[in-house]
């Protein structure tokens, strides 16, 4: 995975809460094998009509969240079942980070585990940042290593998250890359067993 220790990027603001996975992945879209390709499907009964068209009320479709790379949500994003194509999509369509007052538990852990950063930040904060995104563009920089988010008007938010989500997502580490560290102790260990 790529690390990420300090992302710039601008925001889109999606005020809705109890976004569940169905609706960031809809299951029709299930039957791929790949990690790849589910970014084009990502909110599809939100981001298209029924022709197939953009539906210009979804918020994702304004101009204002275009090359949006930070998510803005609201309480209880993620929730429903716990499919991992649901972070596969929203890193797909180009989100490095999504911040919210709250999450669904898996959800949240699927986020780390495949290079997203999920913030959680308190209520008042998310809602002035998405005040602060409402119908225009809008630039946010999270700064991970110091747990810190600042745009360039002012606004200022710490976040607290676990040191060993932390440390996965500074190096761009998943779960196999962390075993691997360990390869020469796993080895020397299978060689003792087989002797």
């Amino acid at each position: 995975m790529e690390p990420l220790v300090k992302h710039e990027g601008n925001t889109a603001v999606l005020p809705r809460v109890n976004v569940d996975t169905d609706q960031i992945i809809p299951k029709q879209f299930l039957k791929r094998v790949e990690r790849s390709g589910f970014g084009q499907f990502l909110f599809f009964d939100w981001r298209f009509l029924a022709n197939g068209k953009d539906n210009p009320d979804f918020e994702l479709n304004q101009d204002s969240a275009e090359n949006a790379t930070i998510l803005i949500a609201d309480h209880n994003f993620g929730c429903g079942s716990s499919r991992e194509h649901a972070p596969w999509a929203l890193q797909d369509y180009g989100f490095r980070v999504i911040i919210a007052p709250s999450f669904a538990d898996i959800f949240y852990n699927n986020c780390f585990k495949n290079g997203i950063l999920p913030i959680r930040l308190q209520e008042e904060k998310v809602y002035e940042l998405m005040e602060n995104g409402k119908d225009k563009v809008y630039n946010l920089t999270v700064d991970l290593e110091n747990q810190k988010i600042a745009d360039k008007d002012g606004f200022e938010a710490s976040f607290t998250i676990d040191s060993y989500w932390k440390e996965m997502l500074l190096n761009g580490w998943d779960e196999i890359s962390l075993t691997l560290q360990y390869e020469n102790k796993i080895t020397e260990y299978e060689d003792k067993v087989t002797l």
